[in-house]
């Protein structure tokens, strides 16, 4: 009895393991499917098949970046991962990670960039500048067809992803750049998305993408505003205002370049931005012809903006004139002081020196005309040539108050009897230097040489 039970449940156990259903052969297959990359927006898309749970998607490129994320649904049941800081011109390997009904499946996307070689675009560069524009310029690659077209789109983490409206064009035609005068609201966590493909008859363009451009870091300033330059008579006093700028930042964000140059020497001084920016120069480090300039940039990228206009300051050249003015004045009052002195001392040398006035009669023999001074020379000369009356002439050689610098008289002398010895004659044409008079003559005052430019010194 014991045996058959034994053979009874081994026959039931053989059927059921032959006659079990097989688990269908779907289960086992991946239920990912569609798996695509859109290489500008950078987003893999696919579907499911069924049911998934504990999804993820993965990405590894040859520049060693790698990042995973969760994927997202949208209303018409199509799964994407975007991944907005890879570079994937060079390729990349996207993989995309699910559990389906307790087992887990892993499908992977292989992508490479296609094209000819080295026609894609090159030396990519943009610029915010102006506040509000900005360009992009690029340079054809060395194995791009005559007929490339480039084409770039952009995008922001606030605007939606456009291509470039107003392009630049080299000299072949060729599209080299792109220019930008709407950049929408600025926000300092601005990042800008850019990529390069191009078209061609010839053959495929390869595209260029990059990293996000960090907005604030790709703004070229004006110069700094409103220079001025100051003089308290220790410091030249330097003061700017910050440019105007595209994004919010602090003041310590900006970066100054001051160029200060002298005769002697130029010196630049680097600093940091302030409220106010104020540099204080010693004056003692100054001269007449020192100059001032200065530029600015943000902190964290290297482009410095313009120059701004020089400004010349120092002690001016007409200070330093005007500083000899009080030395020269005063030299100039005390010469005519020291000659207003000598003047006085050599009046009275000159006194008896006496110039005469011709009397028309005389005159009219003379070739200069009449009421003319002659100088005291031709006074004296004169004088000793003019025929004098024997008693006048004796008396004024032998008198107590003889003079021979005597003054011409006016007329002809009257006659009459010699004077007594000792006295000048009356009507002698010589008048004595203390002005005596004959008889009846009348006492007449000398006149002086003009000082300093006596004959008789001559």
């Amino acid at each position: 009895m014991a045996a058959v039970l034994h053979l009874v449940t081994f026959l039931v156990v053989l059927k059921s393991a032959c006659c079990a259903q097989p688990r269908p052969a779907q289960d086992k297959i991946s239920p990912i499917i569609n798996m695509q990359l859109d290489s500008r927006k950078k987003m893999l898309t696919w579907t499911y098949t069924r049911n998934v749970s504990d999804q993820e998607c993965t990405i590894d490129t040859p520049t060693a970046y790698s990042a995973t994320v969760k994927p997202q649904v949208t209303e018409d049941h199509t799964y994407m991962c975007t991944f907005p800081n890879s570079v994937l011109h060079r390729g990349a390997n996207l993989t995309v990670n699910v559990t389906c009904d307790g087992d887990v499946f892993l499908q992977v996307l292989t992508f490479a960039n296609p094209g000819r070689e080295g026609s894609g675009a090159v030396n990519f560069s943009c610029l915010i500048y102006n506040v509000c524009f900005m360009n992009c310029s690029w340079a054809p690659g060395p194995a791009a067809p005559a007929d490339v077209k480039y084409r770039l789109f952009w995008a922001s983490r606030h605007e939606a992803d456009a291509e470039c409206v107003h392009y630049i064009l080299g000299p072949t035609g060729t599209r080299v750049g792109c220019h930008f005068d709407q950049l929408g609201k600025p926000q300092r966590t601005d990042n800008y998305f850019f990529l390069v493909n191009g078209t061609s008859r010839e053959t495929a363009i390869p595209f260029l993408d990059f990293t996000p451009f960090k907005a604030v870091q790709i703004e070229k300033y004006d110069p700094p505003r409103n220079i001025t330059i100051t003089y308290n008579r220790s410091h030249h006093i330097i003061r700017w205002e910050h440019p105007e700028i595209r994004f919010d930042l602090s003041s310590h964000m900006l970066y100054y370049e001051l160029d200060i140059q002298t005769p002697a020497s130029s010196a630049e001084t680097n600093r940091r931005g302030q409220d106010p920016n104020v540099y204080l120069m010693p004056s003692s480090a100054t001269r007449a012809k020192s100059a001032f300039r200065v530029r600015v940039r943000y902190m964290y990228n290297r482009l410095w903006s313009e120059w701004s206009p020089t400004q010349r300051f120092g002690l001016p050249e007409q200070d330093f004139s005007g500083a000899l003015v009080g030395p020269v004045v005063g030299t100039a009052a005390l010469s005519a002081l020291v000659l207003m002195f000598l003047c006085k001392r050599c009046a009275p040398g000159l006194a008896g020196v006496r110039g005469r006035c011709v009397s028309p009669g005389r005159d009219a023999q003379r070739p200069w005309g009449p009421s003319r001074c002659a100088s005291p020379r031709q006074v004296l000369r004169e004088a000793q040539d003019v025929p004098s009356h024997p008693a006048g002439e004796e008396g004024n050689r032998q008198g107590p108050h003889a003079h021979t610098g005597g003054r011409l008289g006016r007329g002809p002398p009257p006659a009459g009897p010699p004077g007594p010895r000792g006295r000048g004659h009356a009507g002698g044409n010589v008048l004595t230097g203390t002005g005596t008079r004959g008889d009846g003559g009348s006492r007449l005052r000398p006149l002086l040489a003009p000082c300093g430019v006596s004959e008789i010194d001559k």
